[in-house]
């Protein structure tokens, strides 16, 4: 399988996986830091090129590690990485989410707060991580062009937005990529979103490819998730719907095995084989996971084995939405 993938007809060319490196700053409990670095290191070190993040994981958290991940590495690493960042999340002292601001001035004081913490003069990939229902996306992406315009920015992405708002956003400027969670167990964007995107030229950052490791093979039905763990609040890993979910894991474990591939390795390969403007973002913590998620580049699924992961899990298998009600309310692409 191809090692780099192009988002869209207008955004860079990327590695065929990205590393999304939230779970390294915030919303899966403690984290190592060294650890996270050295995470870094050993996927730059593989050839991935695009680095994911949000200036409210952790606040700040995630782009000042990264900074520090690619202060210390090679200078080869270091120039081939391509950042992606998402802004306009409100949050409070205590980590509560209160909105989201889109406002033409708050673009730019996001965009400034981030290049100081990355350490750099720009960011290849901009996005606001939900829309604001306050201000049209159009002024928003008016605001984000001009970052452009100013070099401040590369690329304009947007994330997890319906097709009405896709066409909007791509009228004002071009998009090179959609930021949206796409798994075997989370399909809705292959209705209306995934074609619109096609339709316009406009790739697809994949998140969520093992749904917070629920697919991932290693979630176990008696794991007590530690304090902070954003996955205590999630539909899918409540009790009753986490054993119907698991159960969908077994299934596919065992075509996983007759591969002789890893649950997390065929779970990556399904997302990465539903076309080559699709760029999944791996969310390793640690240098094994990284290292068993790289494997999935080299898992290629024929005919038989994609028509058995199907039978497996079906398209609308899982129990449980995606995100709580109150998040799922600001999901411009769910509406």
């Amino acid at each position: 399988m191809t090692t780099t993938r192009t988002l869209g007809s207008t955004g860079p060319q990327v590695s065929a996986l990205g590393l999304g490196c939230m779970g390294m700053s915030a919303l899966y409990g403690e984290s190592d830091r060294t650890e996270s670095i050295a995470t870094i290191h050993a996927a730059l070190d593989a050839g991935i090129t695009l680095l994911d993040t949000g200036d409210f994981y952790g606040m700040g958290h995630n782009e000042l590690l990264i900074n520090e991940a690619l202060r210390t590495a090679s200078g080869t690493a270091r120039e081939q990485a391509l950042t992606s960042v998402k802004f306009g999340a409100l949050r409070t002292v205590e980590g509560a989410f209160t909105g989201y601001d889109g406002r033409p001035a708050a673009v730019k004081n996001f965009a400034a707060y981030s290049l100081q913490r990355l350490g750099t003069d720009h960011i290849d990939i901009y996005r606001i991580a939900r829309v604001d229902p306050d201000v049209p996306v159009e002024e928003t992406i008016g605001a984000i062009a001009e970052l452009v315009e100013a070099g401040h920015v590369r690329h304009i992405g947007l994330s997890e937005v319906g097709a009405d708002t896709i066409r909007r956003a791509a009228s004002v400027a071009p998009i090179s990529d959609l930021q949206i969670e796409y798994s075997l167990i989370s399909r809705s964007v292959e209705d209306a979103i995934l074609p619109v995107c096609r339709e316009l030229g406009i790739g697809v950052t994949a998140y969520g490819v093992l749904s917070r490791g629920l697919i991932s093979g290693h979630f176990s039905r008696d794991r007590e998730l530690a304090p902070g763990d954003f996955r205590a609040m999630s539909p899918r890993f409540q009790s009753g719907n986490l054993q119907h979910n698991l159960d969908l894991v077994d299934a596919l474990r065992k075509i996983a095995e007759q591969k002789g591939v890893s649950v997390a390795q065929i779970a990556i390969a399904w997302v990465l084989g539903r076309g080559t403007d699709i760029v999944p973002l791996v969310g390793a913590r640690r240098r094994d996971r990284l290292t068993e998620a790289l494997g999935a580049l080299d898992v290629t699924l024929d005919a038989a084995d994609l028509a058995a992961i199907e039978e497996a899990v079906p398209a609308g298998a899982a129990a449980g939405a995606r995100y709580p009600d109150n998040q799922m309310a600001h999901l411009d692409s769910e509406r």
